[in-house]
């Protein structure tokens, strides 16, 4: 008898959140065998922290919305380097995908004529964001979850995989085991979809849960895929400050789309400051033009109004902030105001319920009363697996990716909203790319005793050095040199001290021991963890010292300029080279024409 439990299935979804639920419910509904394994408990994913709504261009708000402004807002908010075919398709598909979760049961906000309710989010033209209060990411979770568990979707619950296996050059499994006992388990599937999330864990203060170590990002990379785009890493501007025990936890970018102020230690509205020149053009340039688009809100109307400065992009907002701290300008805790208390109570409780209880449990603070003390925290990363846009498979075959451990999506920076419709976008897609690729494969491919065998004697190595390394010193020195190397803003000295740590500092991931048995061990799982970390950590600092510019959520302090001529044109690709980590530069997609003359300028007409 095997000392590992064994499982099949045509399709194993790694990743229970809003992209891997979709996934699973997709190839299930081809009438195959499906897997869905997840780290935590089911109905726990990260997805549930987004709170502020789904982007789709419903147009139920604002009548002058489609998919070409949203294709046009997410491109300019990437930068430009998005891969032109994932946003044109999210940009299309993102308004049905939300119409399904309706049907399945989902409760969003409501128009006074009973449509789904839009609000506006930073870097988005119109009021887009459809949403539930501010739980938005909970609501989807407990429609997908719903959905799913009734097609009868075998869940695999606090299981971690720790490796993917392969039959010659396509997938063949995975090998895991269980967080609670520690028991060994092995997956057989034809394809394999990932659908992990993030990499937040590498930062010392970050809005991620405990969950993101970059799971599916190093098991794509072992397994010979591409990650790119990994200099990309956004920090949301506004995360909670004090106190210390939920520094980084966010605070929704659905405040400001409600109206919220952004002030620093003098009262000072500091983001009009800000601009950049290409955009100032979209936003209020006095307080009472911003009044009169937040009035508009308030009372339910369109309007015409610039949007306030409040509702820049997010690297924009992120990179303001923190200015204004490092200048002695910040709030008594190191971060700015964020004010919403000039509104009425019963409005901010209704609106924002989640944040006026966060507040209120976590920082004894009303928000309905006075301000809140925010600042920029790690978020997510735009980089990821390298997918194709139509399939979600990357080049592994049989191995496809969705929602954040994929890349190309977002170009070099992430608007708000655009992550939710893009876990159900590419998650239905990667459901489907994954099935119709099991369904060609007439058997099971074979895994060999090898292979699991390494796999099973790697995790269990770290109990046979009891006096070894101590995991947690590991990861909070791996978070030290992210947080202060590669963070919001970059410098070739910084970056290469950096590496050059990384570097010094993976050696003794070797040598991290435990003491204990399998069992309700976390210090155990960690040491699994910190591999996956590594390789995130050393990919974004890699690329982001290649990349010689700034660029979205890209800060160079020597290279402050953007450059479109070359770097404009060029994704980073970081692959594994043997037991060395690869950095290659590939040309970007190029956009066809007829998407190209959607950012042309119209002349104006002469009268």
């Amino acid at each position: 008898m095997a000392d590992y439990e064994i499982h099949e299935h045509d399709v194993l979804v790694i990743g229970a959140g809003g992209a891997g639920l979709r996934a699973a419910i997709e190839a299930s509904s081809q009438g195959i065998s499906v897997g869905l394994v997840c780290k935590s408990l089911l109905g726990k994913a990260h997805t549930v922290m987004a709170e502020g709504g789904v982007a789709a261009a419903l147009a139920n708000v604002d009548a002058k919305d489609g998919w070409e402004t949203h294709y046009q807002d997410t491109m300019k908010g990437g930068k430009m380097l998005n891969n032109w075919r994932m946003v044109q398709l999210h940009a299309e598909e993102a308004p049905e995908r939300v119409r399904e979760l309706e049907r399945w049961g989902a409760v969003f906000d409501r128009t006074k004529d009973g449509k789904i309710l839009q609000r506006a989010f930073g870097g988005h033209t119109y009021k887009r964001l459809c949403h539930v209060g501010d739980r938005t990411g909970l609501e989807m979770i407990r429609t997908l979850q719903d959905r799913g568990v009734h097609q009868g979707i075998k869940v695999y619950m606090e299981c971690c995989i720790s490796r993917l296996l392969k039959d010659g050059d396509k997938i063949a499994g995975a090998f895991g085991y269980y967080r609670e006992d520690g028991r060994f388990v092995l997956f057989k599937a034809k394809a394999i979809v990932l659908a992990t999330g993030g990499v937040g864990k590498s930062f010392s203060v970050t809005s991620n849960s405990w969950e993101y170590t970059g799971d599916g990002h190093a098991l794509a990379y072992d397994a010979g895929a591409d990650l790119i785009d990994m200099e990309f890493v956004q920090f949301h501007p506004t995360g909670m400050v004090w106190p210390p025990g939920v520094r980084g936890l966010l605070v929704t970018e659905g405040v400001r789309g409600e109206g919220g102020i952004l002030r620093n230690n003098k009262g000072e509205r500091f983001m009009y400051k800000y601009l950049p020149e290409a955009s100032r053009k979209d936003f209020a340039e006095t307080d009472e033009e911003a009044k009169t688009w937040v009035d508009a809100i308030l009372a339910g109307q369109q309007t015409e109004a610039r949007r306030p400065p409040e509702l820049s992009t997010r690297d924009n907002v992120a990179r303001a902030i923190y200015n204004e701290v490092k200048e002695g300008r910040g709030s008594e805790h190191g971060g700015v105001y964020l004010d919403i208390s000039y509104q009425d109570p019963e409005r901010v409780k209704k609106k924002l319920p989640s944040m006026y209880h966060q507040f209120k449990d976590l920082a004894d603070v009303d928000i309905t009363a006075g301000p809140m003390e925010v600042g920029p925290t790690m978020h997510y990363i735009m980089g990821g697996v390298r997918v194709d846009a139509d399939t979600a498979e990357s080049r592994v075959p049989g191995l496809f990716a969705a929602g954040e451990c994929s890349g190309g999506m977002h170009g070099a920076n992430r608007l708000g909203g655009n992550s939710l419709s893009d876990l159900i976008v590419f998650g239905k897609r990667a459901g489907a790319g994954a099935a119709d690729y099991a369904k060609k494969i007439e058997s099971q491919p074979t895994i060999s005793d090898e292979q699991v065998r390494e796999a099973q004697e790697e995790m269990e190595a770290p109990f046979k050095r009891p006096d070894g390394k101590n995991p947690y010193d590991i990861a909070k020195q791996l978070n030290q040199i992210m947080s202060t190397h590669v963070g919001i803003y970059r410098e070739e000295k910084d970056l290469e001290t950096g590496i050059a740590k990384l570097e010094e500092l993976k050696a003794q991931v070797k040598l991290a021991g435990i003491k204990g048995t399998r069992a309700y061990n976390p210090g155990w799982h960690l040491c699994r963890d910190l591999r996956n970390m590594f390789i995130c950590s050393e990919a974004i600092a890699r690329s982001a010292l290649s990349r010689r510019e700034s660029r979205g959520a890209h800060s160079r302090l020597d290279y402050t300029e953007t450059d479109d001529e070359v770097w404009g044109q060029v994704n980073s690709a970081i692959s594994r080279d043997g037991e060395a980590m690869k950095l290659d530069l590939t040309p970007k997609p190029e956009m066809p024409d007829d998407l190209k003359k959607l950012f042309v300028k119209k002349e104006p007409v002469n009268a």
